[in-house]
């Protein structure tokens, strides 16, 4: 009988961790999330080191491109490297992005910039980002859908987090001193994203009601040469997988709705202050500042509910007629942003594209997972992300160019541009159907 309770106080113990778990994936993708936030360093920057747009939006739209190859990479080595390493050395390069950028600004470099916060932690934040969405769903078997979910849009509350809580706070603290304000950053992210990364393990082996498996270390190595043959044998069967015409048409659906929204993520600030000022032109720079952060902070909020909303979605009525009703709707709102001038009409309208793309998002695994199967998951989930770094480079520096060399027709080109990318994208999802496993 005390045998029988013991084991019971041990599951309900394992399974009170994986809630755990899951917080503490939730706190790691809201730090690493605050990349979205960058939009609200753009003008700042500009106006402080003399930089033009496209320098200071080629610093996050690098970051992305290298969180998505990150990203790629660790799905491939995360199975045998374990949660807990990968997760440590993401958040250890994330908070060194910060000091480095800190270091560049005191400075005023801005290749130190590129290289710090950019390649550096744009390499942890990918490494981070793959992490507790694999590990949490091995705890959550019957509940994969709402775990992982909680955890997504944790990265998209990020850009919340930095927008209308950390950054003014300590930018008022510094009188506005971004080096001191990076440090701190940097500080405040190790503290965070390291305690929270050694909370992800992979569950014990009787964990939540399965079987017992011997524990010895002949075991142990079995199961560590198992894990590399499974790598082995997927990457073989992926690689085919890979070069086929339906993740083409996958791959170009995520590419362009990640280039057309994060084109809006990384200006929406200095494009919702530019309509405020035609309307009302005595608006002071801390109003608009303070604004432009409010924005920021709802869109953050779509991004992060559209993750979990659209997926659930897509669970009822089928992954790609999803896609096509948020791209279908997506395009037309940017087609409204083409002739509206109003700043309220461009915030709700930046609310529904970062749903959408927060949803695009959301709908990806399980899309990879029917089509090509689970068994494979991992690999072409972290292939397909190959789009974000490309479409995190494209989409901004597109936008960035423009608002350099046509200023004043700037946003009307942007919307044409990024409605451009949407009908694209809504063109290659009529070229593919639900593959049900």
């Amino acid at each position: 009988m005390s045998n029988q309770k013991a084991q019971v106080s041990q599951k309900a113990s394992k399974a009170a961790y994986r809630w755990d778990m899951v917080f503490a994936g939730a706190m790691l993708m809201l730090c690493f999330g605050t990349v979205y936030a960058w939009s609200y360093f753009q003008v700042p920057l500009m106006q402080t080191f003399g930089w033009n747009n496209a320098q200071v939006s080629l610093v996050f739209s690098l970051a992305i491109f290298f969180l998505g190859m990150a990203a790629a990479v660790g799905g491939v080595i995360l199975p045998n490297a374990g949660p807990q390493r990968i997760a440590l050395i993401g958040s250890v390069l994330f908070s060194l992005g910060y000091l480095l950028a800190a270091f560049a600004l005191s400075l005023k470099s801005l290749a130190l910039l590129y290289i710090g916060y950019s390649i550096i932690g744009g390499t942890g934040l990918g490494l981070g980002y793959v992490t507790p969405v694999a590990t949490v769903s091995k705890w959550f078997p019957e509940k994969k859908g709402l775990a992982t979910g909680m955890v997504i849009m944790g990265f998209g509350f990020g850009a919340l987090f930095m927008s209308k809580v950390i950054a003014p706070v300590f930018l008022r603290l510094y009188d506005g001193n971004l080096v001191n304000s990076f440090l701190t950053f940097a500080l405040l992210f190790a503290a965070i994203t390291i305690p929270s990364s050694l909370a992800m393990k992979d569950p014990p082996e009787r964990a939540l009601g399965q079987s017992k498996q011997p524990n010895s270390s002949n075991s142990r190595r079995q199961k560590q040469d198992d894990a590399k043959t499974a790598i082995s044998l997927s990457l073989r069967q992926a690689s085919k997988d890979i070069l086929s015409k339906r993740f083409l048409v996958v791959w170009m659906i995520l590419f362009c709705n990640i280039s057309a929204g994060i084109s809006i993520i990384g200006f929406q600030s200095p494009m919702f202050q530019e309509l405020i000022i035609n309307r009302n032109p005595s608006s002071t720079a801390e109003a608009l500042a303070s604004m432009g952060a409010t924005l920021i902070a709802v869109t953050s909020i779509f991004n992060g509910v559209g993750r979990l909303l659209w997926g659930i979605f897509s669970d009822r009525f089928g992954r790609i007629r999803a896609y096509r009703l948020l791209l279908g709707s997506e395009m037309l709102v940017f087609l409204l942003l083409i002739f509206t001038r109003s700043p309220l009409v461009f915030a709700i309208c930046a609310c529904w594209i970062l749903f959408c793309y927060g949803g695009g998002f959301g709908m990806m695994p399980a899309t990879i997972s029917e089509l090509f199967g689970p068994q494979k998951m991992a690999i072409m989930y972290g292939a397909v992300l190959t789009a974000w770094s490309f479409g995190g480079v494209i989409g901004p520096q597109i936008t960035a160019y423009i608002k350099d060399t046509q200023p004043s027709q700037a946003i009307k080109i942007s919307f044409i541009v990024g409605a451009v990318f949407i009908a694209i994208a809504f063109l290659f999802s009529i070229l593919i159907t639900d593959k049900k496993k």
